[in-house]
Parts: C-alpha cells; sequence; structure tokens
C-alpha cells in the first residue's frame, strides 16, 4: 500500500439526505476509484466526493479502496452530519456508539480512565480518535504484545503521510496515555521522540476590516455572533455553549463556562454588541443557548466557521479569515491600545503568559518606534 495516498470519510448532510463525505488530495488513482463507486458526485462546499450513506455503499468503498490508500474512517465514526446539532461526544457517547464489523474499538479501561480524570469532552474525542487509529493499524495483534519499535513504526507511518506536528503530538499522547496513566507504567517504556515544536505566528487582521466583514452579516444573528468572537476574544466552542444568562448587561462582562481546562472566566462585553444581541433576542427569543438553530439546538461549529468566511469574502479581505483570526485580532488590538498582557491573559483564559507574549510579535507597536536602518 501507498503510505502516501490516503482519504478520509465523513458525514454529510445534503439536501436533507445523509451522504459518506470522500476528502482526498488530488491524485489520479484515487480519482479512478471514486469514478467506479455508485453514482459519485462532487460538493463544491464541502470540497469533497460524496455517495448516498448506506452500509451497501460504505462497503464497496472499504472493498473499493482497500490495498490501494490509506482509509482514515475514524471521523465518519465519530462525526455527526454536518449542519447538525453540535452533539455532545463524551465517554458515554463512546461507549454507546453502534460498532462496526472488523474494527478495534477503545478498550473500557482507557474510557475509564477519562472519565476519573474529567477530561474535556474534546479531549476525549482527540485521545479515543487517535488510540483507536493506532490499535486498529494492528488489529491482528493483541495490546499487550505491542512494543515499543511497534509505536515508531506507526508514528513513522504518520511522519512519511506528511501529518503536522500538531497532529503527531495528538497521537502520541493518546499512546501515552494508555501506557503511563491506564497501565501504569513508567516513563522509560515509552522514549519516543517529540517533533520539534513550530512556532507560528497568528494571523490577525486589521480593526477595520474586522468592522467591515461585521456589517457584511446576513442579518442580526450573524453579527451578534462575529460581534462576541472579536469583542469579547471568544473561542468558537465557547461562544457555542453560551447561554442568554451568560451576559451580564449591568456589568458589561460576558461570562464563560467550562472553558480549556475546565476553567470559568469572565471577559468584556462591547456596547455595541449588548445593543444588537438585544434587538436579536426579541426577534428570535432563542430557549436554551443564546444562538440556536434549527429545533431549539445550538449551533454547529461549521456554521460559524461559514458565518464568517462568507462575510470576510464579501469583504474582500486577503488573509483566510476563521472565528478564532478574530480571537486573535481581538488580543493584538488590545495590546496596541496599551492594555498590558497580564489582562490580555485573564480576559483570554491563558493558562501561561508565555501563550499571550505570542501577540507582541504581530502586534504594530512593537515595531513603531524601531528605525528602519534603510532610512
Amino acid at each position: 500500500m501507498n503510505s502516501f495516498k490516503s482519504i478520509s470519510l465523513y458525514h454529510l448532510m445534503i439536501d436533507g439526505q445523509k451522504m459518506i463525505g470522500i476528502k482526498f488530495a488530488p491524485d489520479r488513482l484515487i480519482q479512478d476509484l471514486i469514478k467506479g463507486l455508485p453514482n459519485p458526485k462532487w460538493s463544491k462546499e464541502y470540497h469533497m466526493a460524496y455517495v448516498v450513506n448506506t452500509k451497501a455503499n460504505l462497503d464497496i468503498i472499504f472493498n473499493t479502496f482497500k490495498g490501494h490508500v490509506w482509509i482514515n474512517y475514524n471521523r465518519f465514526l465519530f462525526n455527526r452530519p454536518i449542519h447538525t446539532a453540535n452533539e455532545v461526544v463524551d465517554v458515554q457517547w463512546f461507549r454507546k456508539r453502534k460498532h462496526v464489523a472488523g474494527y478495534r474499538y477503545c478498550p473500557e479501561e482507557y474510557l475509564l480512565k477519562l472519565e476519573l480524570k474529567r477530561y474535556a469532552d474534546n479531549t476525549v474525542r482527540t485521545y479515543v480518535s487517535f488510540f483507536e487509529m493506532f490499535i486498529n493499524h494492528y488489529k491482528e495483534k493483541e495490546l499487550s504484545s505491542i512494543d515499543e519499535s511497534d509505536i515508531r513504526a506507526f508514528l513513522q507511518k504518520l511522519v512519511h503521510k506528511h501529518v503536522s506536528n500538531s497532529y503527531l503530538n495528538q497521537a502520541i499522547n493518546a499512546i501515552k496515555f494508555y501506557y503511563e496513566v491506564v497501565l501504569g507504567m513508567p516513563n522509560r517504556f515509552y522514549e519516543i521522540e517529540r517533533p520539534r515544536k513550530e512556532y507560528k505566528l497568528p494571523t490577525v487582521i486589521s480593526k477595520e476590516e474586522v468592522l467591515s466583514i461585521i456589517e457584511n452579516a446576513n442579518n442580526i444573528k450573524h453579527r451578534c455572533i462575529m460581534q462576541l468572537l472579536y469583542g469579547s476574544g471568544l473561542r468558537r466552542s465557547e461562544l457555542l455553549r453560551l447561554k442568554p444568562a451568560d451576559i451580564d448587561s449591568k456589568r458589561m462582562l460576558v461570562r464563560v463556562k467550562g472553558s480549556k481546562g475546565n476553567k470559568d472566566r469572565f471577559t468584556l462585553l462591547s456596547h455595541t454588541a449588548l445593543k444588537d444581541l438585544r434587538t436579536y433576542y426579541r426577534e428570535w427569543r432563542p430557549r436554551e443557548y443564546l444562538f440556536e438553530g434549527r429545533g431549539g439546538r445550538r449551533y454547529s461549529p461549521q456554521s460559524v466557521l461559514k458565518i464568517v468566511r462568507t462575510a470576510a469574502e464579501k469583504t474582500g479581505v486577503a488573509q483566510n479569515v476563521t472565528p478564532h483570526v478574530l480571537r486573535h485580532s481581538f488580543a493584538t488590538h488590545l495590546l496596541e491600545s496599551g492594555v498590558d498582557l497580564r489582562r490580555i491573559q485573564v480576559l483570554l483564559g491563558h493558562g501561561s503568559s508565555k501563550t499571550t507574549e505570542i501577540y507582541t510579535h504581530v502586534a504594530i507597536n512593537t515595531f513603531e518606534n524601531i528605525k528602519n536602518p534603510l532610512d
């Protein structure tokens, strides 16, 4: 099997019908194999091929690609259809899911340890996904017989697939958790070298560009979503968990509950955002979550991303604007206006000041008083 060729399967919801999405890098072999699937089509919205979601079609996909390319179906097993409710994927979810024949599932002791340590849902999802990818790579071996050389071989295969350093580190963490936390083995059992840490600067856009993007929102709900992402520096997951009671109009604060690291915090509330939120609340009357989709369920992450990107495209901003770019811009603009790093750290919910210091590398005032030697 060519380790450089791979496809990833996704759940899609297109025109109200469940589909199997097939994502891949441009490749002649993969394209030819897809043409042999039952009535394949291409989605411009999701940038992937898709077929109707049936068990027969899923079997055909596995039989067609098996032996030719790497099939990553972890996302298909774990993800709910795009544009549906933001389903909570916790330890209990993994225990209750339907089993697929031939797939090796995470052992109960692994799930139990995640549950006892009260890891966040996103961490549970990540760890289980990567550990099951690992044990399915060695599905013919008993877990007790997998040794350090097998772990290195699996990680090397990921390296050959040109995955990011972050992706590789997540895989290492999931495997380490089993051997060092679940089995209680000492660290010396698992001396796997980690990739060198990447130091990438955050993408930041100007305040004028942010305001222009917000003005290009399709409706009052979309405008409020972007105002909170930028004006309160929220993560997308934090925005989705907000409830109307979390908006404190008297103190002009937003209460963020159960954020990264299971921590609560307060952040700023813009007067402009509050005015629009009041109009939005009168018109939409959300029941549980501040921002709800169909059936009173909270928005999905994909919907929020689409809202931001659609507005940015209308504006013509050159950068690839995401919800997190608005959060980065919030922090950078505060720093440029003279707010000290410690206060920004509190507003963002960073556990370490070193995380917040990255914004000093992109803030304009860092360079303003430096005379260019060419001038």
